[in-house]
């Protein structure tokens, strides 16, 4: 009895030893690891709609991890991600190491509109004592697709069928998108005895624009990307599904520099009326993407620059290029903080800190409307500028290029590597 007594108690501490020693394993310890960072405001930048000739590119508060490192916000992991999805390169044994493309580096301040996909719904109002749309539960951020039967493509559509229906005092049909729903319902227009109009009580809106940068230019399909996030609306707080959208040139009239809790903004003279540069045909969560009369650019004749991959990017000294004044295209030094090698696709790969005197001197450092402009390592296009700090406005998040890149549509290697890797997915 006494000799089984003591095998229990042998493996019983034996099983507590192990237990103690087995998170530690370099092989196990990531499954038990408790993370240093903490939450902090960052501002993920969106574009607004204004019926103004001045626009300027408006942001949102958002939670995310950072961590603080000497006093100053950074993030020493940045796997903290918006967005992420699959990338459609192969095993990295697969993949190859450097790329052969070479793309224009952008840095062009431009003014872009938005249409959207039928009209969004941006709030509710009460006509004489009560809203038929709040009634009929049609909520901000809903697109209307159709109503009675016919297609919605701008604000002008909505308004004579709302009024022919309601002076037969018949119920709008309306088809409606809620997410990657789509949902059908009805509601009764009433009518506004101040202007004897009917009304449906919904706040309505068909376009959206803003100030951004180019981030490159692929001078053999004319493709562009720019801003490196996705634009959202400023009142549904929601991405922008498109119908259609385009680019117009940008002169950036004054800074309103930015401090800790404030960040600045560049203010700018557009107009849609202008000479259109480009299209834009996707709004994604790595920026905007089209095709752009490259010649038509301020500054257009930069030489192309080869690009660099996420696992080629190192700490230390790089370069922005974007425009604080008129349409004139500056080169400012920046500095890598960190850079994540990434196997998929994500929207904050490395985290950087302006360093440019001049540029802190005339911004405080990243400002909205920055968005997009091109980070150059070594000769290499690497990525561009996303989002800035809310409490160290001289930092931000970048995003690596290729997956601008790959949103974009084009390849990055040359076409016998590119096919061998899609063949192996």
């Amino acid at each position: 009895m006494k000799h089984k007594y003591n095998l229990k108690a042998l493996i019983g501490l034996l099983f507590v030893i192990s237990f103690i020693i087995f998170p530690f394993h370099p092989k196990i310890n990531h499954f038990f690891h408790y993370s240093d960072e903490q939450d902090f405001l960052e501002y993920d930048p969106i574009i607004s709609i204004s019926e103004a000739k001045q626009y300027v590119s408006k942001i949102l508060p958002n939670q995310n991890v950072t961590e603080k490192v000497n006093g100053q916000t950074k993030t020493d992991k940045p796997t903290s991600l918006v967005y992420k999805k699959q990338s459609v390169a192969a095993s990295e044994k697969e993949k190859p190491s450097k790329s052969s493309k070479k793309l224009i580096p952008g840095g062009q301040s431009i003014g872009v509109q938005l249409h959207t996909l039928g009209v969004v719904v941006v709030g509710h109002h009460l006509v004489e004592s009560n809203s038929p749309g709040e009634d009929a539960d049609v909520q901000v951020g809903d697109i209307i697709l159709e109503m009675d039967g016919t297609k919605i493509k701008k604000l002008d559509d909505v308004k004579p069928i709302v009024n022919a229906a309601g002076k037969e005092e018949e119920k709008v049909m309306m088809k409606i998108k809620r997410g990657k729903k789509t949902i059908k319902t009805s509601l009764k227009p009433t009518l506004n005895e101040q202007d004897s109009n009917y009304q449906i009580g919904l706040y309505i809106r068909d376009a959206t624009s803003g100030i951004g940068t180019v981030s490159f230019i692929d001078d053999d399909t004319g493709k562009y990307g720019a801003l490196g996030h996705v634009i959202s609306d400023s009142d549904t707080k929601k991405p922008i599904e498109i119908h259609q959208g385009k680019l117009v040139r940008s002169k950036i009239t004054s800074i309103e520099k930015g401090s800790e809790g404030i960040p600045g903004e560049k203010q700018a003279n557009f107009s849609m009326q202008d000479e259109k540069l480009g299209t834009v045909t996707k709004n994604s969560p790595f920026g905007i993407y089209g095709k752009l009369k490259k010649e038509k650019l301020a500054n257009f004749g930069v030489k192309p620059l080869p690009v660099g991959l996420s696992h080629e990017v190192k700490k230390g000294p790089a370069q922005i290029l974007t425009v604080v004044e008129g349409e004139k295209v500056e080169k400012f030094d920046i500095e890598i903080i960190n850079s994540t090698p990434q196997k998929s696709a994500a929207t904050k790969g490395m985290v950087l800190k302006i360093t440019d005197e001049e540029l802190l001197k005339k911004t405080g450092g990243i400002v909205q409307g920055m968005s997009g402009s091109p980070i150059i390592q070594d000769g290499k296009i690497i990525g561009a500028v996303t989002h800035v700090f809310v409490n160290d406005p001289t930092s931000g998040y970048g995003v690596h290029i290729e997956w601008m890149l790959q949103e974009a549509g084009i390849d990055i290697f040359d076409k016998q590597i590119s096919q061998k890797l899609k063949d192996a997915v």
